[in-house]
């Protein structure tokens, strides 16, 4: 699952996966399992709406690394085609 991460446009970040979502340019947004649910519940409320896959990844240091970066991340987003 990760690996669509690797080769499709991403986002990383809460702040601009929340925008893309809001923009409606998310295709899906993968939430780090580990992820502080403070930090990310608004971004589950926003993709419910928005009827944008939610899909759990293992760890935020998984997500980092499947997006090619050397730090945990708590999400990233796919954009639409």
């Amino acid at each position: 699952m990760l690996d669509q991460l690797r080769h499709k446009t991403k986002t990383i970040g809460l702040k601009q996966t929340i925008r893309l979502v809001e923009s409606d340019g998310a295709d899906c947004v993968y939430v780090a399992q580990d992820a502080d649910e403070r930090v990310v519940g608004k971004l589950r409320e926003l993709c419910a709406v928005k009827g944008v896959e939610v899909i759990p990844a293992e760890s935020m240091k998984m997500l980092g690394k499947a997006c090619g970066i050397d730090v945990g991340a708590a999400v990233a987003a796919v954009h639409k085609p």
